[in-house]
């Protein structure tokens, strides 16, 4: 049975991958060639205090959160277990291009750290936001208040919580909309989010898409060496062509978990690894059992779970 690895998309500014930095030779070995390719010390990329900027403050919170995958993924290889198909979610589909051998590993880091340069807001453009909506299972975006209205987008679906009660939808826009939106929703029914201050995967992000294509376009990108499934639509990247336009479109558009879970079902994925803390452990309902991976013990978790489920772990080149 084949072995799916799924990348979450969360920038946050906790520390990552300590456990994994302490107790791994290579993992200290790839955070310095992080290191060598963004310019960020390995303890800063680790644990460090983050830059106060919001563009810096994004793109080494990025380059964290991409450390840390990269290191799982690499302690993983060591262990045996190379993926059958791959994706994710905004940063993590980006990283599971890199992975999946469409972008070499400096030119990714590179994109990551360039995006430090992205112009952040004026003084006088108005507070961005993120808010997660908790709407009933059967429904769709366009089925809620919030569609159609000034500054308020969707952004990403979720797909169902495990315990099938709702179903979890993100939204982006200005902040003081969004607060309006959560006010005017059943308790609990919309949460802003505190500390999010960039509204992912909307039109208000079209300036650093802008910022960012010269750079997009430049990149070495190559056909992916295994199935990467797209978070944009349902569907499989197969072309160089194809990543480029993933990394093009991320910033302004839509994610859908359901749409790379989904995917991978089509694979005949049976069970996936989930690298990093990104999508929380038991939030929601995958079409497989899932292995969450961040820490040494999970590592010997995933690879016990691998062989008592019989997947098939030759998989193919990945980066």
């Amino acid at each position: 049975m084949p072995l799916g690895y799924l990348f979450g998309g969360g920038v946050g500014t906790e520390p990552h991958g300590i456990e994994l930095y302490e107790g791994f030779p290579a993992v200290r070995r790839l955070y310095g060639q992080i290191s060598e390719w963004t310019g960020l010390g390995a303890e800063q990329i680790l644990n460090g205090e983050l830059p106060g900027g919001q563009e810096q403050r994004q793109s080494a919170g990025s380059i964290r959160e991409a450390a840390l995958a990269l290191s799982v993924h690499d302690l993983l290889a060591e262990a045996g277990l190379r993926p059958s198909a791959i994706g994710g979610l905004s940063l993590g589909a980006l990283t599971a291009g890199a992975l999946a051998g469409a972008l070499e590993r400096r030119a990714f880091f590179g994109a990551l750290a360039h995006a430090a340069n992205a112009p952040g807001p004026g003084p006088g453009d108005p507070e961005q936001g993120m808010a997660l909506a908790f709407v009933p299972v059967d429904t769709t975006p366009l089925d809620h208040p919030w569609h159609g209205l000034v500054d308020v987008y969707f952004a990403g679906d979720f797909g169902p919580m495990a315990d099938g009660s709702r179903r979890i939808l993100m939204l982006a826009g200005h902040r003081e909309a969004l607060d309006r939106v959560a006010a005017g929703a059943p308790p609990g029914g919309v949460v802003v989010l505190p500390g999010r201050t960039i509204a992912v995967h909307s039109p208000l992000r079209a300036a650093f898409r802008d910022f960012m294509a010269p750079h997009v376009a430049a990149l070495p990108f190559t056909a992916p060496a295994l199935p990467l499934l797209s978070c944009l639509e349902r569907g499989v990247l197969t072309t160089a062509a194809e990543v480029r336009d993933l990394f093009q479109r991320n910033p302004v558009e839509p994610i859908s978990l359901v749409d790379v879970c989904e995917g991978m079902r089509d694979e005949g994925v049976r069970l996936a690894l989930v690298m990093g803390p990104a999508i929380p452990e038991g939030l929601l309902d995958f079409p497989f059992p899932v292995v969450h991976v961040e820490k040494p013990e999970h590592i010997r978790l995933a690879v016990e779970t691998a062989y008592e489920l019989g997947i098939d772990f030759s998989g193919a080149r990945s980066g």
